[in-house]
């Protein structure tokens, strides 16, 4: 009868181990995954304020501004345009009076 007790409180102190690494472990992983989750707002926010810069420097008069500007590029008359349809056909310029 003593051999079984042993054994029992044998497997009862293993039991206990398991249960003490297990519970250890599921902390240790929830603490990495607040860390995770705090990194992902963090790069979420810096990810709407990279669109909102790239949406700023995409403006087109930001970027007709720099091209007269830093460029010195101009804008073409109307005689020098020329608009192209999908199929390759040319759009018919008004006769100028």
């Amino acid at each position: 009868m003593t051999r079984l007790n042993l054994f029992l409180l044998a497997i009862l102190i293993v039991c206990a181990l398991a249960l003490i690494t297990s519970q250890h472990k599921a902390r240790k992983l929830y603490g990495e995954l607040q860390k995770e989750a705090a990194l992902s707002r963090k790069l979420d926010v810096e990810w709407g304020q990279l669109q909102l810069e790239q949406s700023t420097w995409a403006m087109h008069s930001r970027i007709e501004t720099e091209a007269t500007q830093k460029l010195n590029m101009q804008v073409p008359g109307p005689s020098r345009t020329q608009v192209i349809l999908p199929h390759g056909e040319r759009v018919a310029k008004p006769v100028s009076e």
